[in-house]
């Protein structure tokens, strides 16, 4: 959620500067390239832009490709996600030169290869990497076996898949038909446990979900059953009924479930903001809203959650002004808070943004503000 916020906020700015000649440049190097190839490809670049005739320019250009080569020298690798750089000279609003040397490893792989000299920089591979961020698991199950999978942007993958061989229900067997019957359901609930416990092993790292959310497909009631397991519960996004099981089960799956996969992110914001709002209507004093006893209750410790509307727009003064939600985003954890960055599409991120100023959080106890503001106040007259 932070990392996508970032990325956003980067894109914005890149994407509004400007520059004079051809001197900004986008360098994407994917996570299984080698530095030394793109050294060598800046230094034929180099000497390829000695012959630009434009004095101005051609200074320009060879000092941002200075600047990346400068910048390739912190790498002795490739990051695992990759590497994105942007190095350049742009023109402020104010008419004034700036020099921009960014560079940084995305938040997940980005597959794309880059290098463009430009009058402005290339954001397009950045803005596909936010369009398909959500990973979705699925388990498909049915009589004869079960298939777990994976759904982010266009990328399907079956992480594993197994068989199973249940008894059939019959009519037969007279005095026995209880026993048949017994040992059929324990086989079946052994069956469900098999597949909740490879699910966890799937879908939950060190304890918390690895996937946005999951979706259960399957025929007869087993994946009613497998909804009831308490450590997938809390990411369950829908159940859906298909006609087969295995690969073409899961087909199917997706394409039923198209509609829920594009909400997701709605639909958690609306949970989120409905939660704080009860934490409100329940008069718990497990909440705090407003800039001030937000930020009271953060240096507490004792904000579990920290929401905020996504364009805040108020300042944080210290050494330096900065946008507060941008000091939220560089300093949460040291508070021991998580952040969610909440916009205000839905009603719920609507009214959160009109009636309490786009800021608030759920805390780990309760807290009376106003017994603290009476004692700063005493403070203050002593």
């Amino acid at each position: 959620n932070v990392e996508i916020w970032k990325i956003k906020k980067l894109i914005k700015s890149l994407e509004a500067a400007r520059g004079n000649g051809t001197s900004m440049i986008s360098l994407i190097i994917p996570p299984k390239d080698q530095i030394s190839r793109v050294a060598k490809m800046l230094a034929d670049e180099y000497g390829t832009a000695s012959n630009i005739k434009s004095r101005v320019n051609r200074l320009s250009v060879l000092g941002a490709i200075t600047s990346v080569q400068q910048r390739l020298k912190l790498y002795n690798k490739v990051p695992g996600n990759g590497l994105v750089v942007y190095c350049g000279t742009i023109v402020t609003d104010e008419g004034k030169e700036k020099k921009v040397n960014i560079d940084f490893e995305p938040f997940k792989p980005i597959n794309t290869s880059l290098y463009l000299c430009d009058n402005k920089f290339h954001t397009e591979a950045l803005t596909a990497l936010l369009s398909d961020d959500n990973k979705f698991g699925f388990i498909i199950m049915d009589g004869n076996g079960a298939l777990f999978g994976t759904l982010q942007g266009n990328t399907r993958d079956v992480l594993h898949k197994f068989t199973v061989d249940l008894p059939k229900k019959h009519g037969i067997g007279g005095q026995s038909a209880l026993r048949f019957a017994r040992l059929r359901m324990e086989k079946r609930h052994n069956y469900v446990r098999k597949v909740a416990e490879t699910s966890v092993t799937f879908f939950i790292t060190n304890d918390r979900p690895n996937v946005t959310g999951l979706i259960l497909a399957g025929s007869a009631d087993f994946k009613t059953e497998l909804s009831q397991s308490d450590i997938l519960q809390a990411k369950i996004i829908k159940l859906v009924d298909v006609s087969y099981g295995g690969e073409n089960g899961f087909n199917q799956a997706i394409e039923l479930s198209t509609e829920v996969l594009s909400n997701v992110k709605f639909i958690q914001e609306k949970k989120l903001i409905g939660r704080y709002f009860d934490e409100i209507s329940q008069d718990t004093g497990k909440f705090c809203f407003g800039v001030d006893d937000t930020l009271k209750a953060l240096e507490m410790g004792a904000v579990e959650t920290l929401i905020v509307w996504e364009n805040l727009d108020t300042m944080r003064y210290m050494t330096d002004s900065c946008p507060l939600l941008e000091w939220f985003a560089n300093n949460y954890k040291k508070f021991g808070a998580t952040l969610e960055i909440v916009t205000d599409r839905s009603q719920e991120g609507s009214q959160f943004v009109k009636g309490f100023g786009g800021i608030g959080g759920m805390l780990r106890y309760r807290i009376d503000f106003q017994s603290l503001e009476f004692n700063e106040d005493d403070d203050d007259y002593f």
